[in-house]
């Protein structure tokens, strides 16, 4: 249905019924004359019915209540335009155009309230509105952001693994290792916490540090490293001197670097590379070569070469608890781990061939540990404090 047409259909109704009127009553209606705006309710009904007629079609739009307001006040100057009316009856009076838009032009389904279809991604997306929103304001890094394709991350550590095919023997060791640790060396690396005082337990070490300098010096050489020698070397002049026969450190005020090396990494260094992990009875992890490298180690050891068995197996003693109360943080580490032996293996190969292969890697700039195993000070039981090894001649007793 077009716009004019229910305009000019009320129009014309307006002027049939108006005409007669004007013949009969010949007085013309006042303009505060309430009569003038009254319609006959049957005439518009007609009009109704007339403009609704072909209304039936889907696309005619909606009068609605402010429409109909309009249409009546629009009834009085039906009476004044009448004449113009029955001149020209296709167009509607001059002032009605301001009822084209009391006609709403409203989609008959546009009351409906269904809700709008979802995008298939929001359908699918679990979030709440509330936090689409917020994404959309404030974006998602979790989304945007992924940093297994980050470009600037560096390579992922290349750590190599346990070789250890005596691993049925190694842990039968490992247990018999740990019930001598709980009933023997733990306790007596606790008693001996509690009772020396910090300073003295920290001047023990020292001493037992300065010890294993000449072994240090002697591989250094044999690794090719003349500088780290020479400095091995000053810090045992410097320390037993100065430091009164180690137990003060003045070579580390000196900036001389305490760097420990023994004959097991100068086999690594000449060539072993691989070697199986090995647990010996009574001084925890080695490996083959390791073991061997503690073969080698003993006939420099200064302390080895004390005469005196009491005075040298005393001082080897307070060396292995001295070790022990070091390795004291640990243990809450070891004891919460799913496979302790797993964990004491690996982490102590791991730190092994950084002691080897460090200074290639520090020197390509490779370093692939994290700091606690690159820290040359983490104790373990050199050759020193072994009571016996198969080089021990006749002359020592």
């Amino acid at each position: 249905m077009r716009p004019h047409a229910l305009p000019l259909a009320l129009a014309l109704a307006l002027a049939a019924h108006t005409v007669p009127a004007l013949a009969n009553d010949a007085a013309p209606a006042l303009p505060g004359d309430p009569s003038a705006l009254m319609i006959d309710p049957a005439t518009l009904a007609a009009a109704a019915q007339a403009s609704a007629a072909p209304a039936a079609d889907a696309d005619a739009p909606v009068q609605t209540d402010s429409a109909r307001a309009l249409a009546k006040a629009g009834a009085a100057d039906a009476h004044a335009g009448a004449d113009a009316v029955a001149a020209d009856g296709a167009q509607a009076p001059h002032d009605a155009p301001s009822l084209d838009y009391a006609v709403a032009q409203v989609d008959p389904t546009a009351g409906a309230t269904a809700p709008p279809a979802e995008p298939a991604a929001a359908s699918a997306d679990p979030r709440t509105d509330a936090e689409r929103d917020f994404d959309a304001l404030y974006g998602n890094p979790q989304q945007e952001y992924n940093p297994v394709a980050d470009p600037t991350l560096p390579a992922p550590a290349n750590v190599p693994g346990g070789y250890d095919p005596w691993e049925k023997y190694n842990r039968k060791m490992h247990r018999f290792n740990n019930a001598v640790d709980r009933s023997v060396a733990k306790p007596l690396a606790r008693a001996y916490t509690k009772v020396v005082p910090r300073p003295l337990r920290l001047g023990v070490s020292n001493f037992f540090n300065n010890l294993g300098q000449p072994v240090s010096m002697v591989n250094a050489l044999l690794q090719g490293k003349p500088k780290q020698a020479a400095q091995s070397l000053g810090r045992f002049a410097l320390n037993t001197t100065l430091g009164i026969g180690g137990i003060f450190d003045p070579a580390t005020a000196a900036k001389l670097p305490n760097r420990s090396e023994d004959f097991g990494q100068t086999l690594g260094v000449w060539g072993w590379k691989r070697s199986r992990y090995f647990e010996l009875p009574f001084f925890g992890p080695r490996t083959v070569r390791d073991a061997f490298g503690a073969v080698g180690d003993a006939p420099l050891s200064p302390l080895r070469r004390i005469e005196r068995d009491r005075i040298r197996i005393g001082l080897q003693g307070l060396q292995l608890v001295d070790i022990r109360a070091q390795l004291l943080p640990l243990d809450n580490l070891r004891e919460g781990a799913e496979d302790e032996y797993a964990l004491v293996r690996d982490s102590w190969m791991q730190r092994r061939d950084y002691q080897i292969f460090g200074d290639r890697l520090e020197k390509n700039g490779e370093t692939q540990l994290p700091d606690y195993l690159q820290d040359d000070s983490n104790p373990s039981v050199p050759a020193n404090a072994m009571p016996v090894m198969p080089t021990d001649g006749a002359g020592v007793r």
